[in-house]
């Protein structure tokens, strides 16, 4: 499979986790944007929120929660978040994933 993120699932490339269970994993943005940035995948490949439908509502809810709870771990006390959705929209590397980033002055007062 040449899904980069899979590849680190299934540890054929390493990655500065923060957070992995049964569902997801969450790790280190390699490129960050913000003083903490981190990526939270599904471990089951999933192109892109535009090919989720109903079925995976639950899903994406578990990911939102997921994205709160690392981010307070983090020790952040506000963040942002972001999803690519398409080549048009940014998104680089096909398997859904949520950017989690923030800790710097810069940003919050974009």
């Amino acid at each position: 499979m040449a899904c980069i993120f899979c590849k680190i699932v299934n540890k054929e490339i390493p990655s500065t986790k923060v957070y992995e269970d049964d569902e997801f994993l969450a790790f280190r943005d390699i490129n960050p944007i913000d003083k903490v940035h981190i990526l939270i995948i599904p471990k089951s490949h999933i192109e892109s929120l535009l090919t989720c439908d109903k079925e995976n509502q639950s899903m994406l809810g578990k990911m939102l929660l997921l994205a709160s709870k690392i981010a307070q771990e983090q020790g952040l006390v506000g963040f942002r978040t972001m999803i690519n959705s398409g080549a048009e929209g940014g998104q680089e590397v096909f398997h859904i994933h949520f950017h989690v980033y923030g800790g710097s002055e810069k940003l919050a007062k974009i």
